[in-house]
């Protein structure tokens, strides 16, 4: 039940009052491409254009980064969570993860 989190990227959610803060809420996961993506990723960069089978990761890993730090905001008692962002990094050749992170807080 993570729907009813209201999740904003701003310090304050217009409206309401942040009655306490839980702390630092996040989600993670770590993708890697296949050789699929990798043969045409390297033939699109002779002709250009969107990369989308990488397109399609990342939005995959984004979506699946968001749902789990939504499950531990509810598993620590935050109903909002504010300052949300999302960050990637380079775990090694490859592979890479996808984090979403903001603070909990129950409005």
């Amino acid at each position: 039940m993570t729907e009813n989190i209201v999740v904003v990227s701003s310090n304050e959610i217009a409206g309401k009052n942040i009655l306490e803060h839980i702390g630092i809420v996040q989600g993670s996961t770590v993708r890697s491409r296949n050789f699929g993506s990798d043969m045409f990723a390297t033939l699109k960069n002779i002709v250009g254009g969107e990369l989308v089978g990488y397109s399609k990761l990342l939005a995959s890993a984004r979506e699946q980064a968001y749902e789990r730090m939504l499950i531990d905001a509810r598993s620590k008692g935050a109903n909002a969570i504010v300052g949300f962002r999302f960050q990637t990094s380079t775990i090694t050749q490859g592979a890479s993860e996808i984090l979403a992170y903001g603070t909990g807080v129950k409005i």
